[in-house]
């Protein structure tokens, strides 16, 4: 045997491992050692963790021991292989950015992804000789190539010529038929067995068919089954009206125009068919808003009626000012002093308190105050009076002007005043306005007619109903001379005809003398009122108003071809009457 195993050579692979501990004896080596990972027998695999398949030995989980177990890989999730690229680096220690441009390309294959890729082999330096030149392929992988490029190419070809053939031909079976024949009449001479050749007639795809085919209607049906029910009854009329599906009725089209009633139409909505349930929190709202609303108004109210009694408070203690600076300024004027002033004369009431104007005379220090104030009270009081008297004095001779004044100015000033703005009156003090609920509206309004629906009728083109100053004494006031004043004889040249022509020949405005005046300007005489406008007015042919001149529009445009021939008949004698 020792000589047998030096014979032999050395073996390539080592299935079996080497084991440094050799058996003593014979004895032992009739013992198989175990293979494979040692598996703890049962009750004693507490804290064990089989991991891997050999730990399972062909067989199922172990109950127990308590982690995820997969016994022949049965339960794991299969993860594929992952798109992210290891970090990698080259024999200098740079990253190799190339390894993104190789990736998913087959094993074989070759990316250019360096700039020394594109140097030409003679010009690099770092290829050596031996690796420039290129070893020729032999012959027997020259064949091979070429073989299975001949395959490759068939291949195809002979698919798309499939492609092109039809798929739906039938098949025609040409092949001839050779059938042994035996008559029967064996006693006469022809009763010779012969060899008959059976074969298709050739039949024109294209010739129509012969034989017309027809479908055989459908034979009766089995009789349907009998169904047991009761005898039909007449519908009663609240049958009819619980089987009663409302029609359709769209809320948004009406194509066909039909006038639904509102009642049905009530019924095709479908609003009875639910009840409507209103939540109480509106009630208690609307209620908690009534009663906001009413204590609001009872602040307000009761707000107004203190500030009520506060003004009349205030008034009567003015006026009861004003009443004892009166008498007190009456006795000093007729002489009389009085040597000691009562209490109720000098004292304001008690029951009007500081912020109310008055002074509180309970305490003597106070008395002793206003009757030290008293001078500075009569000098103003004597200067609200001497103020009074000017402005009465001043209206008893407006008045006076105004009752020696004339018409005319009296009705100027009168127009002038009704022509103010409020807001002019009120700066003057000419307005007066009263607490009576009456003044509020406008008496002018008052017995006026009010316009008609169409105000005016429809060949009127006027602006206004009626002209701006109606009457006599307004447009006379305005427009006639107010007199022989002082400014009128500097506005009218001193009065006399020389003056007033030489006025009027001035050209104060620079415009010079114009060459041609208004037609009838010359014979003018003397206006007692507006100058009068007439109204521009264009006659129709039939003698009606046509203020836009349509009329005389569509007649000239009738008589269009009569006066073309009217100018060329005028141009033709020009020209011979040139000739």
């Amino acid at each position: 045997m020792a000589a047998l195993a030096r014979a032999l050579p050395t073996p390539l692979h080592n299935p079996m491992p080497e084991y440094e501990d050799v058996l003593p004896s014979s004895s032992s080596s009739s013992s198989a050692l175990p293979v494979g990972p040692q598996i703890p027998k049962y009750g004693s695999r507490k804290g064990w963790k089989p991991k891997t398949a050999l730990d399972f030995n062909g067989g199922g989980a172990y109950p127990e021991c308590h982690i995820a177990q997969y016994p022949l890989d049965m339960g794991r999730k299969k993860t594929g292989t992952g798109t992210t690229l290891a970090l990698q680096v080259d024999q200098d220690g740079l990253v190799r950015y190339d390894a993104i441009a190789q990736h998913g390309r087959a094993a074989g294959s070759k990316v250019q992804s360096s700039f020394k890729d594109l140097v030409p082999l003679a010009n690099r330096t770092d290829v050596s000789e031996s690796e420039r030149e290129m070893e020729r392929p032999d012959a027997s992988s020259i064949n091979d190539t070429a073989e299975r490029t001949r395959l490759a190419l068939e291949r195809i070809t002979h698919g798309k010529i499939k492609a092109a053939q039809p798929k739906h031909v039938p098949k025609t079976n040409n092949d001839a038929t050779y059938i042994r024949y035996t008559p029967a009449n064996q006693g006469s001479g022809e009763g010779k067995q012969r060899i008959i050749k059976m074969t298709e007639v050739q039949e024109d795809p294209l010739e129509p068919a012969r034989f017309k085919h027809k479908k055989i209607p459908r034979g009766p049906a089995e009789p349907p089954p009998p169904v047991l029910q009761s005898p039909p009854r007449p519908a009663t009329a609240q049958d009819q009206k619980d089987w009663m599906i409302p029609p359709c009725i769209s809320n948004w089209k009406n194509n066909k125009g039909y006038t639904v009633p509102l009642d049905k139409r009530l019924a095709a909505d479908g609003r009875g068919l639910q009840d409507v349930h209103i939540n109480d929190n509106f009630a208690k709202f609307s209620e908690a808003l009534y009663v906001a609303d009413r204590h609001a108004r009872e602040e307000v109210r009761a707000r107004a009626q203190m500030q009520q009694l506060l003004a009349q408070k205030e008034k009567a203690q003015k006026e009861e000012n004003l009443r004892l600076l009166a008498q007190k300024a009456r006795e000093e004027r007729s002489g009389i002093t009085s040597s000691a002033p009562s209490a109720g004369a000098t004292a304001p009431p008690k029951e009007l308190g500081m912020g109310l104007g008055g002074y509180d005379s309970a305490s003597e220090d106070e008395s002793d105050a206003d009757e030290g104030s008293e001078e500075e009270e009569d000098e103003e009081a004597i200067r609200e009076r001497e103020q009074v008297r000017n402005e009465k004095r001043k209206e008893r001779e407006k008045e006076m002007r105004m009752s020696n004044m004339g018409s005319e100015m009296r009705t100027k000033m009168l127009a002038r005043e009704a022509n103010r703005d409020i807001s002019e009156k009120i700066a003057l003090g000419l307005a007066k306005p009263t607490a009576a609920k009456e003044t509020l509206l406008d008496s002018r309004l008052f017995n006026r007619e009010s316009l008609s629906t169409g105000f005016a009728s429809e060949d009127s083109y006027n602006l206004y109903d009626k002209p701006l100053f109606q009457g006599s004494s307004a447009a006379a006031a305005i427009y006639k001379s107010a007199g022989s004043g002082k400014g009128n004889d500097e506005s009218y040249g001193g009065g006399t005809e020389e003056g007033i022509r030489n006025e009027l020949e001035k050209d104060r405005f620079n415009l010079g003398k114009a060459t041609k005046g208004f037609e009838g300007a010359d014979s003018s005489e003397a206006r007692e009122g507006p100058v009068q406008f007439e109204k521009d007015t264009i006659i129709a042919l039939d003698g009606t108003s046509d203020p836009f001149g349509v009329e005389s529009f569509m007649n000239a445009a009738k008589k269009g071809g009569k006066r073309v021939n009217e100018d060329r008949d005028e141009e033709r004698r020009k020209r011979a009457r040139d000739d």
